[in-house]
């Protein structure tokens, strides 16, 4: 029975459907994804490069995926890890990529995590 569980959560995330996600967000979307001030990501998109939204006629915000990742980059340097904002901007200047590699290893491992928290939750005690 215990095992039978087992397949299923570990089928379940193999298998996993894929979400639909929208082609673009606006930036009040963004904002709440990280819960922060939208005012906070215009000031972001003005001091990084990497952060360059599409504007629609109105001249509206409208954010892709790879925007919100590096939103998601610029976030971790400077909230989570405390980076000032030149010490983040060069660390994206000398070694973009391995920030990038490093957050996306670290948004995996907490996949995991998860994952592994819902089997133990789901295991009779």
């Amino acid at each position: 029975m215990e095992m039978d569980l087992l397949l299923t959560l570990l089928n379940k995330m193999a298998y996993k459907e894929k979400e639909i996600e929208k082609l673009y967000y606006s930036i009040g979307e963004v904002a709440e994804i990280f819960n922060v001030a939208p005012s906070l990501i215009r000031f972001w998109e003005s001091e990084f490069d990497i952060i360059k939204p599409k504007k629609n006629r109105k001249g509206n915000r409208q954010f892709t995926k790879e925007d919100i990742d590096s939103v998601r980059t610029i976030y971790h340097l400077v909230k989570e890890k405390g980076f000032t904002l030149q010490g983040a901007k060069e660390m994206l200047r000398n070694n973009e990529v391995d920030v990038k590699d490093k957050l996306e290893l670290i948004d995996s491992l907490k996949s995991v995590r998860k994952f592994l928290a819902e089997v133990r939750d789901r295991l009779p005690q």
